[in-house]
């Protein structure tokens, strides 16, 4: 039903998922991030509190290892779910529940972790991270590729119809916070060309949201 990417940039400053799914608005309930603590994402019969609850702990400088393993015990249904989770520093962690859906995948690498259920084949994780550990550029990009790995690898059993990208930074808010919450034959290609559109303009928004006066005019009127 979903696969998913976890990660953090090689000096620990910024986070980020890359997720997709057959059901709608995969990246609105599984995909969590937050500024300076971590990257989390909760699927598989999805509790989002969960991912709330993990990102609180690793904000406080709970070990990645220690705050998925005290996530799970708090909760009474953890056999149904699949958590992934990566923090400041120290290697990512995941779980899956034993009653994940259909076949089960997870692999984790130094900076990134992933995981899929009801995949077309249990090595889509491994692909993924494999991708993101290769690939250049910006953690967004890095993540998206890692993304098309998993597809090009099997992906789901069946078709995907939503896909997200989430990443933070340094400051209180997502960077980058794109979602396709249905499409019929492509949401990851449609996510890639949100994310074409969206790269130039990145730091724009940051500046504009810290500087408004040093940030460049929208180029309408009352702004010139």
């Amino acid at each position: 039903m979903t696969f998913s990417i976890v990660a953090r940039s090689a000096d620990g400053t910024s986070f980020g998922v890359a997720i997709a799914s057959s059901s709608p608005a995969v990246a609105a309930r599984c995909a969590h991030a937050r500024a300076r603590a971590g990257a989390v994402a909760s699927q598989n019969i999805t509790d989002p509190a969960l991912g709330q609850r993990l990102l609180e702990s690793l904000a406080h400088g709970v070990p990645t290892e220690q705050a998925l393993r005290d996530t799970v015990a708090s909760t009474l249904h953890a056999s149904f779910r699949q958590l992934l989770a990566v923090g400041p520093s120290g290697p990512p962690r995941i779980h899956s529940g034993a009653k994940a859906l259909g076949v089960v995948g997870e692999a984790i690498g130094v900076d990134a972790a992933s995981a899929g259920n009801l995949l077309a084949s249990p090595d889509v994780p491994q692909a993924m991270v494999q991708a993101f550990g290769s690939a250049e550029g910006a953690l967004a990009e890095r993540l998206l590729t890692a993304l098309r790995a998993g597809l090009v690898a099997g992906g789901e059993a069946g078709p995907i119809h939503s896909a997200g990208l989430l990443v933070v930074r340094d400051v209180s808010w997502p960077i980058v916070d794109l979602r396709v919450d249905w499409h019929e034959s492509d949401p990851i290609g449609a996510l890639e060309e949100a994310w074409q559109i969206y790269k130039p303009q990145v730091e724009d928004y940051v500046r504009r949201a810290l500087d408004p006066a040093a940030a460049p005019s929208f180029g309408v009127p009352g702004d010139l």
